[in-house]
């Protein structure tokens, strides 16, 4: 392959890879005009459209779409081996891009990453923080965070944290207003604070299990959100119970009194968080250096 046919693929791998031409032109160093003649070579050269261009959006052609399902990898593999050959004295360089729970970036790796940029001063981070459960290998991350359950069965999973029982909590006032409920019954007749889900826009249903007896309950409440902090927040304010996902939030607030747990014989266990990355990608230095620093027990939250 000629170089130019090289950086035209390349070139175009990065405006596939962030579906604009301004955003790849900025990666890539190049300026959005050059960036445009480059993809119309590599168009002219192939005899086929790869990519449909409006004022608002890029997308990939189904040409295009197999394309850059065959090249993306290679490129990623290619990246990990430059970072490698170039790391210094046995240190891990390049970028690592992350995508991650917002629960997780809070908790682990926030608290972090004064003591992984100290050790590791040749990586940088690229965090996105992401609640949609997104295709990790199709928005080329190294890696992703998120709960047990919801890892596909080709990822290779390093558990981050034991699994977590849930809890649903309420501010004290609330319930001098309006009393504990003891059943799922009771739900019916409070306020709740509730959970969209972003990977589909549903409202979460609340799983309560006691005694090998499960259920899902529909809540109604004056507040529904994606956001762990603004959930909490209203819930400290007294707008209802909340079923609380992000306990680094939580359990600071019961410690404090300021939230005190309801059904707590209701509530269930879920799959504790897991790093996860691509079966058939060999894992980079920079990977198992963040890796060994999320699992640093002296720093686990």
């Amino acid at each position: 392959m000629r170089g130019s046919e090289f950086a035209e693929l390349k070139a175009f791998a990065a405006v596939a890879d962030r579906s604009s031409f301004a955003r790849a032109a900025e990666h890539l160093g190049l300026s959005p005009s050059a960036l445009s003649q480059t993809i119309r070579q590599l168009e002219a050269r192939l005899g086929v459209r790869l990519l449909n261009r409006t004022t608002r959006s890029v997308s990939t052609t189904e040409a295009g779409a197999r394309l850059h399902q065959r090249i993306a990898p290679l490129f990623a593999d290619l990246d990990d081996a430059v970072a490698e050959a170039g790391a210094v004295a046995g240190q891990p360089v390049g970028t690592l891009r992350i995508n991650t729970l917002g629960m997780a970036a809070r908790q682990f790796i926030a608290p972090r990453l004064g003591r992984f940029h100290r050790a590791h001063p040749g990586v940088v981070l690229d965090i996105v923080v992401d609640d949609a459960l997104s295709d990790i290998v199709e928005g080329r991350f190294d890696a992703g965070i998120r709960a047990g359950g919801r890892i596909e069965k080709d990822m290779i999973a390093v558990r981050l944290t034991p699994d977590v029982r849930m809890k649903i909590v309420s501010a004290p006032d609330y319930l001098a207003r309006h009393g504990a409920p003891t059943t799922p019954a009771d739900l019916a007749h409070h306020a709740c604070i509730n959970w969209r889900l972003q990977q589909d826009g549903r409202v979460y249903r609340w799983e309560l299990h006691k005694r090998g007896k499960r259920l899902e309950v529909a809540t109604e409440g004056p507040l529904v959100t994606n956001d762990a902090s603004l959930g909490v927040a209203a819930a400290l304010q007294g707008l209802g119970l909340l079923y609380a996902f992000d306990h680094a939030q939580v359990d600071e607030a019961l410690a404090a009194g300021r939230l005190v747990p309801v059904m707590a014989d209701w509530t269930v266990t879920k799959p504790g968080l897991f790093l996860y990355y691509a079966s058939r990608r060999h894992p980079s230095a920079a990977l198992m250096a963040f890796v060994d620093c999320l699992r640093d027990r002296d720093l686990q939250v």
